[in-house]
C-alpha cells in the first residue's frame, strides 16, 4: 500500500472546489440566449382539468412561450417509463397508467405539472405562470395509504382497481404456516414506516440546449444517472436518437436517491429547447421540491414472529402496503418488493419467510428510493418485531438475537427470501457494539440521569444491507428493464498520468479520490496524477449511475478490470524493452522490473513508448495504453451491522436527545477510511432524523401537504447529534476483485430501529411499549401524559 493507496485516509481531492466556491452545478451552467421556466403546478390533488386560458400571460414582458400537455401530446412526446415490471401473485403485469411530462386533462397530485411558461428572466416567467387562468373541477382524493386499497376510495387511475398498482409475495407460504402451527409463542407488530422528502441540499435543476446546425440536443441537469436519464428520456419520451442527445451532469449537490429518476423538467426543457431554438434552464425553489421531488418510503405494514420456547424463530410472515403516489417513478416499484422483502431475514437464520406487497397508488406525489431504499423498512420492521419479541418471551434483548444470528461458519448462507448471503460475522460486530458502547454499564447511567429527572434508555439494531444490485440477467428475469453494471475506461497519458472515465457519478460520495485512490495503488503513482471523469454521456462509456452503494463494489470493480489490462499489456511492453520473457516481468510500486534481476522501467516509461513506439512490439501490440471494462457482478454485496443508540427523554416536554451513539459496520474492503466514517455520520444523521424529526404530513382529506417547507418539516441539526463512536470491523466481499461491500446507506438502515427501541426503553418504566416514528415530543409528551391518567386510575 501507498501512502495514498488503499486503506488510506487521503482528504478529498474534490473538497478544495468546494470549499473554495468553485464547484460547477447545474445552476452555475448558463448558455448563450437563454430562456427560463417556471412550472404552473396544479393547487389540487385529484381534479379534471376543464379549461386553460394562456391569453393574458402569453402577452405578459418577456414570456417567449406557454406549453400544456396538450401541445406535448401534438408532438408524440411519451410517457416517463417505469424502470421495473413487477408481476402479481397471479402472474399478470402491475397497472402501468401514463405519466406525461406535462397533465393534458386530469391532475393528480398537489404540484403535478400542467403548464410551462418559459420568458427572457425567471421572475418575468413567475408572473405570467400566476397570470394562468385553469378551469379546474375539484375530485375526491385518495390520501392515505391504508385507506386507499379499500372499496370506495376514490380511484387515481381507472386502470388500477381500488388504487392497487400490485399484489406481490415472495416466500414459502405453506412451509411459513406450517411453523407457526407448532409455536411456543407469537409476536405480532403493527408499524408505520414514516413517509420523508429528501432534501438534498441542492435543489433540482435542467438546462436543455438545442444545436440548429447538427441537430444535437444536451441537457445539464442535477441526475445520480445520466446515461439512464439519456436512454429514458431519449428512447421513451423525446423518441431521440441517442447519439442525438448528450446529457451532463456536473457537480451535483447530493441525491440520497431523489436523483436518480427521470423527472419531467428534463424532458419539458429539452423539448422546449428544441421548440424555441434556444437553451430553456428550470431551477426547483425549495417549496417546489416538497412538492415535485419523489419522496421516500411510506409503509404500513403487519408482521408476525413464531418462535419455539427457547427463543429460536421458526418463521416470519409480513403484510405490507406500499404506497408509490400518484405515478410510478423510475424504481418504485422494485424498492418495496426486491430491495424490501429479500432483506427479510436479515442477520437470522428464520427458517422461513414469506412476505405479501401490495402497493396502492394515492394522489401524492411520487414515492421512490431514498438513502436505503427498502432495506431500511425491512430492518425497522425486523428489529421493532425482535425487541418485542424479547420483552413477551422475557428474554433479554441481545440474548434473543445472539440466539438466532446466522453463525459464522454457515456462509455462503442461502435465505428463504432468495438472497444468498456470501460474507459475515455478526457475532463480532454486536460484541463489539456492545463493548464500545459501554453497554453493560447501561443502568448505572439510567439511574443517574433518573436523579436529573430524565428518562435515560438504550437501544440496539443488527441489521444487514444488499448493495449493487446484481447480477443482470437474474434482475431481468424479475422486471428490471436495464442492466446492472458498471463500466470504466483507463486512458495512461504519454507522460504517465491518467484519466478515469467511469459510468458512476459521484455527488458527495468523495469518488474522485477513492477512485484515484485505487488506480494509485495498483500503478504506483500519486492520486494527483489521476483524473477521475463522470456525470457527461459524451466523455463517459455507458454505465448506470450512482445508487443502493453500488459505486466501489461495482463500479470500483470496473476500474480493477481495466487496470489488469492495462497492466497487463504494460508487462508486454516491459518485456520487450527489458528483453525478457513476459512471464518474467514483476510489477511493484509503479516499476516493472526482470524478476531476480536489477533491470527494471518506470510505468512513465511504458506510457510514453506506448506513444512513441520507435522500440515496440508493433507486430504483436497495438501503440498506445487505453482499456475499457464492464463490470456485472455475480451477486449482490452485503453489508452489516450493529447500532446501539442512547438517548435521554424529557418527561415534562417530551423532548428526546440523543446522547450517544455506537455503530460498528462491516463494509467490506475499505479504500478510505476517512470517507467511510464521513459516510456512516452522514447516514445516521438522516436514520436519526427518521426516527425523531422527519415526517411528510398530507390532508387525508384535501392531499394538500401539510408539511410543505421547513416550517412544518423537521430536518435534524448538528445540535440534534451526538458525537458519535464509529468503528468497521471488516469481512470482505468474496465475488468482487476489491472486496467491497458499500458504505453509503448502512448509517441510515441500522439507526432508526435503535433510535426507536432506545426511546421505548426509556418509557418502558412508564408501562410504555410503542411509539411511531418520528418520535416527537408531542407524540412522547401524550404518551407519558396517558400513562400517567392510567397509573393515576389504578
Amino acid at each position: 500500500m501507498t501512502v495514498q493507496g488503499i486503506g488510506a485516509p487521503v482528504r478529498r481531492k474534490e473538497d478544495r472546489r468546494y470549499l473554495t466556491g468553485r464547484g460547477t452545478y447545474t445552476e452555475d451552467i448558463n448558455r448563450p440566449g437563454q430562456l427560463h421556466a417556471v412550472i404552473l403546478r396544479s393547487p389540487h390533488a385529484h381534479a379534471r382539468i376543464l379549461g386553460i386560458d394562456t391569453s393574458a400571460a402569453a402577452r405578459m414582458p418577456g414570456v417567449a412561450a406557454i406549453f400544456t400537455g396538450a401541445d406535448m401530446a401534438k408532438d408524440n412526446v411519451g410517457s416517463i417509463p417505469c424502470g421495473w415490471l413487477i408481476k402479481n401473485k397471479d402472474d399478470t403485469p402491475m397497472a402501468e397508467p401514463p405519466h406525461p411530462p406535462l397533465v393534458p386533462d386530469r391532475v393528480r397530485h398537489v404540484g403535478d405539472q400542467v403548464a410551462v411558461v418559459i420568458a427572457e428572466t425567471r421572475n418575468q416567467a413567475r408572473d405570467a405562470a400566476e397570470a394562468i387562468q385553469v378551469d379546474y373541477e375539484v375530485l375526491p382524493a385518495a390520501v392515505d395509504t391504508a385507506a386507499a386499497a379499500k372499496p370506495g376510495a376514490p380511484q387515481v387511475w381507472e386502470q388500477a382497481k381500488n388504487n392497487v398498482c400490485f399484489d406481490w409475495h415472495l416466500g414459502d407460504k405453506a412451509a411459513v404456516e406450517a411453523a407457526f402451527a407448532t409455536a411456543h409463542h407469537v409476536t405480532k407488530i403493527d408499524l408505520v414506516n414514516n413517509r420523508l422528502i429528501p432534501n438534498a441540499m441542492e435543489p433540482r435543476a435542467a438546462l436543455g440546449e438545442y444545436d440548429r446546425a447538427t441537430g444535437d440536443y444536451t441537457l445539464y441537469t442535477t441526475s445520480q444517472n445520466p446515461h439512464l436519464i439519456r436512454l429514458l428520456m431519449g428512447a421513451f419520451v423525446l423518441h431521440l436518437p441517442e447519439h442525438k442527445l448528450r446529457v451532463v451532469a456536473p457537480d451535483v449537490g447530493g441525491g440520497f436517491g431523489s436523483k436518480i429518476y427521470h423527472y419531467a423538467e428534463e424532458a419539458i426543457v429539452t423539448w422546449a429547447a428544441g421548440k424555441l431554438g434556444r437553451p430553456v434552464k428550470w431551477v426547483a425553489d425549495r417549496s417546489e421540491s416538497f412538492i415535485s421531488d419523489a419522496h421516500g418510503r411510506d409503509h404500513v405494514s403487519h408482521a408476525e414472529l413464531a418462535m419455539d420456547q427457547n427463543g429460536k424463530f421458526l418463521a416470519l410472515r409480513v403484510a405490507t402496503i406500499a404506497n408509490v403516489g400518484a405515478y410510478l417513478s423510475t424504481f418504485s416499484t422494485c424498492v418495496p418488493t426486491y430491495l424490501y422483502a429479500t432483506l427479510l431475514a436479515g442477520v437470522y437464520a428464520t427458517p422461513a419467510i414469506y412476505a405479501e406487497v401490495k402497493t396502492v397508488f394515492t394522489n401524492t406525489v411520487p414515492v421512490d428510493a431514498y438513502r436505503g431504499a427498502g432495506r431500511p423498512e425491512a430492518t425497522y420492521l425486523l428489529e421493532r418485531l425482535v425487541d418485542k419479541a424479547a420483552r413477551e418471551m422475557k428474554i433479554d434483548r441481545v440474548e434473543l438475537r445472539r440466539r438466532n444470528l446466522i453463525p459464522r461458519d454457515a456462509f455462503p448462507y442461502q435465505t428463504p427470501v432468495a438472497l444468498q448471503y456470501d460474507s459475515g460475522d455478526y457475532q463480532s460486530t454486536l460484541e463489539i457494539a456492545l463493548k464500545n458502547s459501554d453497554w453493560a454499564g447501561f443502568e448505572s447511567r439510567r439511574a443517574e440521569a433518573k436523579k436529573r429527572g430524565k428518562l435515560r434508555g438504550i437501544g440496539i439494531s443488527t441489521y444487514i444491507e444488499a448493495c449493487g444490485i446484481a447480477p443482470s440477467a437474474v434482475v431481468g428475469s424479475l422486471g428490471a428493464r436495464a442492466g446492472l453494471y458498471e463500466s470504466a475506461a483507463i486512458r495512461v497519458h504519454p507522460t504517465g498520468s491518467v484519466s478515469v472515465m467511469t459510468g458512476t457519478h459521484s455527488h458527495g460520495q468523495g469518488h474522485e479520490t477513492t477512485f484515484a485512490q485505487i488506480v494509485a495503488d495498483t500503478l504506483g503513482m500519486p492520486i494527483e496524477n489521476v483524473d477521475i471523469v463522470h456525470g457527461d454521456s459524451s466523455k463517459i462509456p455507458f454505465g448506470m449511475g450512482t445508487y443502493g452503494s453500488r459505486s466501489l463494489a461495482v463500479g470500483g470493480s470496473a476500474i480493477v478490470k481495466a487496470l489488469d489490462k492495462i497492466v497487463k499489456k504494460s508487462k508486454r511492453i516491459a518485456a520487450h524493452l527489458l528483453e525478457a520473457s513476459e512471464a518474467d516481468i514483476e510489477f511493484k510500486d509503479g516499476t516493472f522490473s526482470v524478476a531476480g534481476t536489477d533491470r527494471s522501467v518506470p510505468f512513465g516509461q511504458i506510457a510514453l513508448t506506448a506513444y512513441v513506439p520507435h522500440n515496440y512490439p508493433i507486430t504483436e501490440l497495438e501503440p498506445g495504453l487505453e482499456e475499457s471494462a464492464f463490470y456485472d457482478p455475480l451477486n449482490f454485496t452485503y453489508p452489516g451491522g450493529c447500532h446501539i443508540c442512547e438517548v435521554e427523554v424529557d418527561p415534562e416536554t417530551g423532548v428526546t436527545e440523543v446522547v450517544k451513539f455506537t455503530a460498528v459496520d462491516d463494509v467490506g474492503r475499505v479504500i478510505n477510511p476517512m470517507i467511510v466514517e464521513g459516510q456512516v455520520h452522514g447516514g445516521l444523521a438522516q436514520g436519526i432524523g427518521q426516527a425523531l424529526y422527519e415526517i411528510c404530513v398530507y390532508d387525508k382529506e384535501s392531499g394538500q401537504i401539510l408539511s410543505g417547507s421547513y416550517n412544518d418539516y423537521t430536518m435534524p441539526r448538528a445540535e440534534h447529534l451526538p458525537s458519535f463512536t464509529v468503528e468497521t470491523h471488516n469481512t470482505m466481499c468474496t465475488h468482487n476483485p476489491l472486496g467491497s461491500k458499500g458504505v453509503g446507506e448502512v448509517g441510515a438502515i441500522g439507526s432508526p430501529p435503535a433510535v426507536i427501541n432506545a426511546v421505548i426503553d426509556a418509557l418502558s418504566p412508564l408501562g410504555i411499549e410503542d411509539i411511531e416514528m418520528p418520535a416527537t415530543p408531542q407524540r412522547a409528551w401524550r404518551l407519558i401524559q396517558t400513562a400517567g391518567m392510567a397509573r393515576a386510575a389504578e
